[in-house]
């Protein structure tokens, strides 16, 4: 499983203190059916930030395709808003098919130019 993050998440990760093993373990979780399906191969995790927990923790909107590769692209604090808008989940699914259909030259490129950060088998992104 390849699993990328987006510039945009990359950097609200950092800020809200979510390391790659964190986002690695959300990742075994969706695997195992444990996320909530928004249609178009988006799906929404809910993920403990260190120190708060699940309950008061993030919600993610990952692109995830089962066996295959998963791109983290948005994600906000649950204290901070309470939910996505349909417009914005209609734009965010038409994103997800868009970054599961990138061939191996997309996504090199996307990685070089700074767009998508891939975690590595090491926790390391």
């Amino acid at each position: 499983m390849k699993i990328y993050k987006t510039k945009w998440f990359h950097r609200w990760a950092a800020k809200e203190g979510l390391n790659a093993a964190v986002l690695r373990a959300a990742i075994v979780e969706m695997e195992q059916g444990l996320a909530d399906a928004l249609g178009g191969y988006l799906y929404k995790k809910r993920i403990a930030i260190p120190g708060r927990g699940k309950r008061g923790g993030a919600r993610t909107l990952v692109a995830f395709r089962r066996g295959s590769s998963a791109f983290f692209i948005y994600g906000y604090p649950k204290n901070e808003r309470a939910n996505v808008t349909d417009r914005e989940i209609g734009a965010l699914r038409l994103l997800a098919k868009e970054l599961l259909r990138y061939s191996e030259q997309q996504l090199a490129t996307a990685i070089q130019a700074g767009e998508l950060f891939e975690m590595n088998d090491d926790g390391k992104a």
